[in-house]
């Protein structure tokens, strides 16, 4: 018999551009450490991914077939005594709205991909160590996104009178979207709200998602109530989105967020917003709490405002490309005809 204890590490990954850069301390800071002592992070990220906060905490790249990437980890120990660590890659998918590992070293395409320069580490007391990933998407490799996971597992043999073997390991996720060209966008919609009670009370509120882009999502967000009767106006929260929700490309499904205090059963006007990496949106309905259960979803309303600021901004980098272009023309005509008068 075995007792796995499992712990997901964040770390900070690429995406896309090949330059890269140390880590600053806000990133150093989302390394994961197991209950044993043991983490991983990433050493570097590229610099055009450093606005992202979820490339911070996971590898994310766009490849096309027969590409090769390297990153940089560093697996450390936090304890007082030596650790033999194993490094190694695993299995990875997103089912039933959450991002899911396989059970010990069970493979999937992704992982054979992945490899590590050194496969086994043994760090002092407060010690820690460089390993070099590296992924290399095979020539004929079919588009479509895929997940696995980066290991470095610590375990414990059972003692010899008896008893149960420990293992531990944190770990990367790894989402690698295949195919030629720019990568496929991000996008989804907040399609309907639903304010519910449970049994004992607790208010929540319910929003159903649908990814409609080409990348996995990672959702997290808030909550804010607002009503007003008159000249009386309240507000409430705002409450966070309960984390660990990941929608693959195509997937519905529901995020939550629990009201911290009783408020009364409204109408309210409940604005959520959501985000997966620099993918932003933000919905709106009018909810009222039942009495128990869950009340009937409404409809959301997207805020599409930004929209138009997006089409401006667009608009002003294409209009200064076209403006640059053409004052480049004009100066290699006009250096042309200075040099045929001279």
């Amino acid at each position: 018999m075995r007792l796995r204890s499992i712990v997901t590490g964040l770390l900070v990954a690429g995406i896309l551009a090949p330059a890269t850069s140390t880590l600053d301390k806000p990133a150093q800071a989302a390394a994961q450490s197991s209950a044993s002592g043991i983490g991983i992070r990433l050493l570097e990220a590229p610099v055009a991914a450093r606005a992202d906060r979820r490339a911070w905490a996971y590898i994310i790249d766009h490849l096309a077939p027969g590409s090769v990437i390297h990153r940089q980890v560093e697996v450390f120990n936090t304890t007082g005594s030596p650790k033999h660590l194993s490094i190694y890659t695993a299995a990875g998918e997103i089912r039933n709205q959450k991002f899911r590992f396989a059970a010990g070293r069970t493979a999937n395409e992704l992982s054979t991909w992945t490899t590590t320069d050194r496969h086994e580490v043994t760090l002092a007391p407060q010690g820690r160590s460089a390993v070099t990933a590296t992924i290399t998407v095979p020539e004929d490799a079919a588009p479509g996104e895929r997940y696995a996971m980066i290991w470095a597992e610590a375990a414990k043999a059972a003692p010899p009178d008896g008893g149960v073997a420990q293992v531990n390991r944190v770990g990367i996720r790894l989402y690698l979207s295949v195919g030629p060209g720019n990568p496929p966008a991000s996008d989804f919609t907040i399609d309907s709200v639903t304010a519910q009670r449970s049994p004992n009370g607790q208010q929540s509120v319910l929003a159903q998602v649908h990814n409609t882009g080409g990348r996995a999502l990672d959702l997290s967000g808030d909550l804010k109530l607002t009503s007003s009767s008159g000249s009386q106006y309240h507000s409430a929260g705002p409450y966070k989105i309960q984390t660990g929700t990941t929608l693959a490309p195509g997937d519905v499904g529901s995020i939550a967020a629990a009201l911290t205090e009783q408020v009364s059963d409204g109408p309210w006007r409940a604005r959520i917003r959501l985000e997966s990496g620099l993918t932003k949106r933000t919905a709106e309905a009018t909810i009222r709490f039942p009495t128990a259960g869950a009340a009937q979803a409404v409809k959301a309303e997207m805020d599409t405002s930004y929209y138009p600021i997006a089409a401006l901004a667009s608009g002003i980098v294409l209009a200064a490309l076209v403006a640059i272009t053409f004052l480049l023309i004009q100066r290699k005509r006009r250096s042309r005809r200075e040099r045929s008068n001279a």
